[in-house]
């Protein structure tokens, strides 16, 4: 009986060993295929179809649209951001959930399985992008290109659609002047449509908050003060003189005097002659016949001409009181301007400052 016993034990302990040595091997096996064939971003540098990103301990990958798990996985191989194909292959056949189209920023060192968390999470990277104030709509959609955000004209067409445009109540043909200028982060890729409402709304939000009559002021009036918002926008250089230039601006509008703003000629021609910005105006830049021509025609331009920020806004909303209606600029280096009653006021300053400044 003993040496049964015996034998039992020994063949007990030999199948344990085995069991044992099996899963060491397993473990071993796991974890060699789920480490990261590489140590540090450097050496993916040169590699085609890797960005690495500007901190230079992560890069860039994009999961195409309607691209299946085994070709991420392909890819993930052929750019060495992960051991085995098959291993890939295994984490995703037992996964309960898909890989999400989009752009990540993958950590390196990363395990497989990290990176595969990541993919089927969303959690996509965002890519900052800054709108300054005063910038036009294709500006706008140039930054976004640029940013890796969304396509130019893409952007633009958004920006134009009637359905987008019908829900914020906009009186106009597009978003130009309701687009808010701000630092944005959105995913690389993202939907354009989803851009210009992201912006729209950050508009609204930010002009309710700025004036409380924003939330009930009639679609039409609230186009006029972002029209006229636009034109300070473009005109004025030192915060406290932005509700001096409005209230000039209104005063204007009140007698039938033409606003005879540059800033509306120069929309003219960078963005509807899609010319290069002039260096100065001319006479007969100013004789241009559109309807955004301020020198040309009474009242207000048919849109915005720019997106302005809350100074320009608070402005326009708010315009100072007074009897001025011209204001010229007199020193170039602090932007500050000369404000006057009369015409003749308006041309001693014009001279003075010349004057001043000849050599």
């Amino acid at each position: 009986m003993n040496i049964v016993i015996k034998k039992i034990i020994v063949i007990v302990s030999s199948l344990l060993g085995l069991a044992l040595f099996t899963v060491f091997i397993l473990v071993g096996v796991f974890f060699y295929f789920n480490s990261s064939p590489v140590k540090s971003p450097d050496s993916l540098k040169n590699t085609e179809g890797i960005a690495v990103d500007s901190g230079g301990t992560a890069v860039n990958f994009e999961v195409l649209k309607g691209e299946s798990a085994r070709s991420v996985g392909a890819r993930l191989a052929e750019l060495k951001l992960i051991r085995s194909r098959l291993f890939w292959q295994i984490l995703c056949r037992y996964s309960d959930e898909q890989i999400k189209t989009g752009t990540y920023r993958i950590d390196i060192p990363s395990e497989t399985i990290t990176i595969h968390r990541l993919l089927v999470s969303g959690r996509q990277m965002l890519l900052r992008v800054t709108i300054p104030e005063g910038l036009t709509l294709s500006k706008t959609a140039r930054l976004m290109e640029n940013a890796g955000i969304c396509a130019s004209d893409e952007f633009i067409a958004s920006a134009s659609d009637p359905e987008i445009t019908g829900s914020y109540r906009i009186p106009g043909p597009g978003m130009e002047g309701y687009l808010y200028p701000d630092t944005y982060l959105f995913p690389a890729g993202y939907p354009a449509a989803m851009v210009v409402r992201a912006m729209a709304d950050n508009f609204f939000a930010r002009a309710a908050k700025m004036d409380e009559r924003i939330s009930s002021m009639p679609p039409d009036d609230l186009n006029r003060a972002v029209i006229l918002a636009s034109i300070v926008e473009r005109e004025y250089r030192l915060d406290e003189e932005a509700p001096l230039m409005a209230g000039v601006f209104k005063n204007r509008l009140d007698i039938g005097m033409a606003l005879q703003s540059c800033a509306t000629v120069e929309y003219i021609i960078t963005e509807i002659q899609g010319k290069p910005h002039p260096e100065v105006l001319s006479t007969r830049d100013t004789e241009i016949r559109d309807p955004y021509n301020t020198y040309m025609r009474t009242g207000l331009p048919p849109g915005p001409i720019a997106s302005p920020g809350e100074v320009a806004l608070k402005a326009a909303l708010n315009p100072a009181k007074s009897d001025y209606l011209y204001f010229r600029l007199i020193e170039a280096d602090s932007g500050r301007h000369y404000f006057s009653r009369t015409l003749d006021d308006h041309i001693k300053a014009g001279r003075l400052y010349t004057k001043r400044n000849s050599p």
